[in-house]
């Protein structure tokens, strides 16, 4: 059986964590910063989670991880 390829994009965005779930960087964080209340922005810092149907997704796009 060859290797499997990790989907490079997938493995910039998502980082597999000890307990099995997948971490990624909270969305709405980029740009237009100034219309978003200071307690959005402070919440948006902390990393968030993949839910249980998406880490199936992402298992297989980062086959190795």
């Amino acid at each position: 059986m060859p290797k499997l390829k990790t989907n490079r994009g997938a493995a910039k965005r998502f980082s597999l964590k000890g307990s099995g779930k997948f971490k990624h960087r909270s969305a709405y964080r980029n740009h237009i910063l100034t219309k978003k209340s200071t307690k959005r922005k402070r919440h948006l810092r902390h990393p968030s989670y993949l839910s249980a149907a998406d880490t199936r997704e992402a298992r297989q796009l980062l086959p190795y991880a």
